[in-house]
């Protein structure tokens, strides 16, 4: 099946939340965990038993895992391996960008039968150009992945790129958008082009209207994003929304079944 379709698969078992797994230095604390490759495998691998086969998609936060070098490189995969395992779809959070030789080499690590990396998506940068992005949708559409691409994010300084209008006087944000929503055309149920627009963006006057994809939807929860911000962005049809809660799930750690109950109580709100 394509990525479009597992993802409407698990939506349908299990609703549209994707829950993070974050090993941030305060929370290995807060577990009362060592912030070495020790701690990340025992926070990562505890967060992989509470949340596989619960949620429809779990996302790692690749950087807290390159924090620790090769051993934590080898807990990511160990993540991706089982979560996919336990039949949970995985978007890893890389946000890579590039061009060229160097895009085709992110693509094959992340989007690439065979790599220990590849989840079922990445997250993308699309700020060299959305052309500069092709490696990796064509890797991910010969896999069967997909891609979320980077189009207005909650972090105030992402409004001086995204929010600047080109030439044709549309924002950057829009052309990203509008770009993904062509590469997507003609898709059932489900393209596999999705977007990242945070929930506490606040106003904004892009189109989403005929984008059919995913949108990931960051800022939920602990960052202050509630469902009636998402309502307010998307409108009361969100099937293709998927708010993303993670320190506020993660916070309830490190009982497995403490956890669990965090989950079920988000799940429940949306």
């Amino acid at each position: 099946m394509t990525f479009g379709e597992r993802l409407t698969k698990a939506v349908e078992a299990y609703g549209p939340l994707c829950v993070g797994i974050d090993p941030h230095p305060s929370l290995l604390d807060a577990w009362g965990l060592s912030r070495t490759a020790e701690g990340l495998e025992r926070f990562a691998l505890t967060a992989v038993e509470a949340f596989g086969g619960k949620v429809a998609m779990v996302k790692p936060q690749a950087a807290f895992f390159e924090a620790y070098g090769s051993r934590g490189v080898a807990v990511l995969e160990r993540v991706v391996a089982e979560l996919r395992d336990s039949g949970t779809l995985v978007l890893v959070d890389a946000k890579r960008g590039d061009i060229g030789s160097t895009m085709a080499a992110y693509a094959e690590a992340y989007l690439g039968d065979g790599s220990p990396l590849a989840g079922d998506a990445v997250t993308l940068s699309p700020f060299l150009g959305f052309g500069s992005l092709q490696p990796a949708l064509d890797t991910a559409r010969a896999t069967g992945r997909g891609v979320f691409v980077l189009a207005l994010t909650s972090n105030p300084e992402g409004a001086e790129v995204q929010r600047s209008v080109a030439p044709d006087g549309r924002t950057v944000a829009q052309t990203i958008i509008d770009f993904a929503t062509a590469r997507n055309s003609g898709i059932s149920p489900c393209g596999d082009v999705g977007l990242v627009v945070g929930a506490t963006i606040g106003e904004t006057d892009v189109d989403l209207a005929g984008f059919n994809g995913p949108i990931l939807a960051p800022g939920f929860g602990a960052q202050g994003g509630s469902v009636a911000d998402l309502k307010r962005l998307f409108g009361p049809d969100m099937r293709n929304v998927f708010p993303t809660s993670s320190r506020d799930v993660l916070k309830h750690g490190p009982d497995v079944s403490s956890l669990v109950r965090a989950v079920r109580s988000v799940q429940g709100s949306l």
